[in-house]
């Protein structure tokens, strides 16, 4: 990675913390994208997880006193064992085909969130049992596809949660999803040493912006937030969908 691409996922890193500190969510997919204009599915994906591991857990950390544990304790169940299952597709799959897979992932969270869900209704399931498959599904997907904030979202909705509560354990969920991902990298041979440097930059940026972010949360319009995330981010997956797409076509 050369400076001026790390320069960039450095404001990146900052801008999308501060955006996920004001709005709940939406930061992690969006520096996901970003990272995959530099960097290959399988380096940028476990390197994205990271940044993401110091972001939710300083919120889980935050919000410790609201966090609902039992919760936790569903979601982990399927985590671990499906995340091989995700990380064997993730290698099996051309990087080009992960772009493009990710991208379109990316614009169906931003527009059609509903499409994820398969037509399933969160606010009608059991609360303890939609977080045990969640977390099987979770566990697939964090190693596939990166980000799977705007797809477990619904989830926590509706069963009686108060904000800090919501945000609180969504993000430990998030946090322990991450540390699944880190460490079956790791066990795959992902050599996370070599980009220790860049990490501790993009961490600490990411640490900084959800300060900032907090400091905010109360001056910012969460509307224009919002639009600006969405016109971003719909952007960088339409430039990755129509790159990838024309790899994959041999139109490039």
């Amino acid at each position: 990675m050369d400076p001026l691409q790390l320069a960039i996922l450095a404001s990146v890193a900052l801008a999308t913390s501060m955006l996920s500190a004001v709005v709940g969510m939406a930061g992690g997919i969006t520096l996901l994208s970003v990272m995959l204009l530099f960097l290959e599915p399988l380096v940028a994906i476990p390197l994205h997880g990271v940044i993401q591991l110091a972001s939710n857990s300083s919120r889980t950390v935050i919000q410790r006193r609201h966090v609902k544990w039992w919760i936790l304790a569903r979601y982990g169940v399927l985590l671990l064992p499906m995340a091989f299952v995700g990380l064997a597709i993730a290698e099996a799959l051309p990087a080009t085909l992960t772009r493009l897979l990710i991208g379109l992932f990316v614009l169906a969270a931003t527009w059609l969130p509903g499409i994820l869900l398969l037509g399933a209704h969160p606010e009608n399931t059991d609360p303890k049992r939609r977080f045990v498959v969640l977390g099987g599904v979770a566990g697939v997907l964090n190693m596939t596809v990166g980000a799977v904030g705007p797809l477990i979202a619904p989830f926590f909705l509706n069963i009686g949660l108060e904000r800090r509560s919501l945000v609180g354990t969504k993000a430990a969920c998030q946090t322990l999803g991450h540390l699944v991902k880190i460490a079956v990298f790791g066990v795959a041979g992902f050599a996370f040493a070599e980009w220790l440097a860049p990490l501790a930059l993009l961490c600490a940026m990411v640490l900084l912006g959800t300060w900032l972010g907090s400091r905010l949360l109360d001056k910012v319009s969460e509307v224009w937030f919002i639009r600006l995330y969405k016109t971003v981010l719909t952007l960088i997956a339409i430039r990755l969908v129509v790159w990838e797409a024309a790899a994959v076509l041999d139109l490039r």
